[in-house]
This record gives C-alpha cells, structure tokens and sequence, in this order.
C-alpha cells in the first residue's frame, strides 16, 4: 500500500530521532485522518498537492505527486490542477510544482 511506503520512510528517517512524530504520522495522519470515509483518497490526494503547491512547502511534493498517482489521479489532471492555482496562489509557485511534478512523474509518463 502506498501510503504505508510513506509512513515506512518517515520511520526509517525519523524513527529513533523523532518518534512521537512517526507515531502521529503512522497512527493520525495516514492512520485515521487519510481513512475518514467522507473524501476518497483521490480527493484527499488534490486537496493535499493543493495545499502544499498554495504553501510553496515543496520538498513534500514528490511524496505526494507520487501517492497521487496511486490514489487515482491522472498526470494530466495534477498538470491541470496546478495551472489552475497559479492564478490564486502565484506563477512562481505553481511554476516550481509543475517542475517538480515533470521531474518526479511526468518523465514515467
């Protein structure tokens, strides 16, 4: 499942120095908070590239663009998306997403 390979990683790369934060992660954020039956995972995935792209907070996006692809959403659809909020969020930031997003998903496509 993709987003247990994402709470693995922040266990392997947090797990001994911050593991109150691999608890949270593991048990509310992709535990409870992700599996809430009001928002698919597709939902959740665009609301969440959304929200980063809006926050310029790139360095979680590749995790995200990649569980995306999982969750159902379709490259075109991120590109799409992302076009769309450069007029609410700003050309420079969606402008860094969509090199990020070429960079993690759109050479596989």
């Amino acid at each position: 499942m993709a987003h247990q390979k994402i709470v693995t990683n922040v266990r392997e790369s947090l797990g001994e120095f911050a593991p109150a934060f691999v608890q949270y992660s593991e048990n509310v954020l992709f535990g409870d908070l992700w599996r809430r039956e009001q928002l698919s995972l597709r939902d959740r995935s665009m609301i969440t590239i959304s929200a980063l792209v809006m926050g310029g907070m790139t360095e979680q996006l590749p995790y995200h663009l990649r569980l995306a692809l999982v969750d159902g959403l379709q490259l075109e659809e991120i590109v799409e998306a992302i076009t769309h909020l450069a007029y609410y969020v700003g050309w420079p930031r969606a402008s860094s997403a969509l090199e990020i997003a070429k960079d993690v998903i759109g050479k596989n496509k």
